[in-house]
């Protein structure tokens, strides 16, 4: 359980670190079912396995020499393990605190993998905008390591306090060294500080960040690989609000304006 303090950081920052919730051994059980998924030999598919920096393609049987960064969507629906991962009692506690809500949903899940040397950045962006289907902004994603994620081989920055300034996706850009700007800074509110930190994370520690974070990662440059399992928690008062088109609108059962819910969608926490 987060206390008042770690909350308010939360609110004030829009991202948080929290503790070291896998052992060793429930890294590696994840790990080894994360190769199976890349490799295609899993008993199901998830709903997407593909290499965000090849337009998207599917993802193959082996790592390219080419910038990668391999992105499955729903490895929950791939992986027991990575299912009753996103149950994880103390994250999904947590992540209910966090968003004040006695329900929660997985919207769903993402793994980003950049492997050694040719692991690829991943964009400014903020994730809600990326969502459009769903409202409102208030989701939580709890960001788990599954290799200590550092500055050298690629781990998040986050702009402090960008989860308040609203919608700005189509004006973050980033420099060449990797620097978020703001492409029509007047836009945003007086006093607002684009500078990012480095978001370190330990193998097994979970970090929470808000919908609408200003966040990326750059090149992992190292030796080493760079995989993490995100889990994208909605409120049980997220609703179907189609203004776009994504993914996982393939498996919405419900009208326009009801809230979200169902099979593909399964509650992980509830106070009853």
């Amino acid at each position: 359980m987060l206390t008042n303090e770690q909350i308010e950081q939360f609110d004030e920052c829009g991202f948080l670190k929290g503790d070291v919730v896998l052992s060793d051994q429930e890294v590696e059980l994840l790990r080894d079912e994360l190769d199976l998924v890349i490799a295609g030999k899993a008993v199901k598919a998830p709903v997407l396995n593909r290499n965000l920096l090849d337009s998207g393609k599917e993802y193959g049987m082996s790592i390219s020499n080419r910038a990668t960064v391999v992105q499955i969507v729903n490895i929950w629906m791939a992986s027991d393990a990575f299912f009753n991962h996103a149950c994880n009692a103390t994250i999904c506690e947590e992540v209910a605190q966090l968003c004040r809500t006695d329900t929660l949903r997985i919207w769903h899940d993402q793994v980003q993998y950049k492997p050694p040397i040719t692991g690829g950045p991943t964009n400014w962006h903020q994730d809600h905008p990326l969502w459009p289907i769903i409202q409102p902004a208030d989701l939580v994603s709890a960001w788990v390591a599954l290799d200590d994620a550092t500055i050298e081989n690629g781990c998040m920055w986050m702009v402090p306090g960008s989860h308040k300034w609203g919608n700005h996706q189509k004006y973050l850009a980033s420099t060449p060294d990797f620097k978020p700007y703001h492409k029509q800074p007047d836009l945003l509110p007086e006093g607002a500080n684009t500078e990012a930190i480095p978001f370190e994370i330990k193998k097994g520690q979970v970090g929470y960040h808000h919908s609408l974070t200003w966040h990326g990662s750059p090149h992992n440059r190292s030796e080493k690989k760079r995989r993490a399992i995100a889990v994208h928690y909605m409120p049980g008062h997220t609703r179907f609000v189609p203004t776009g088109r994504h993914p996982m609108e393939a498996h919405v059962k419900v009208a326009a304006g009801e809230v979200l819910r169902g099979d593909d969608f399964p509650v992980t926490y509830q106070v009853k």
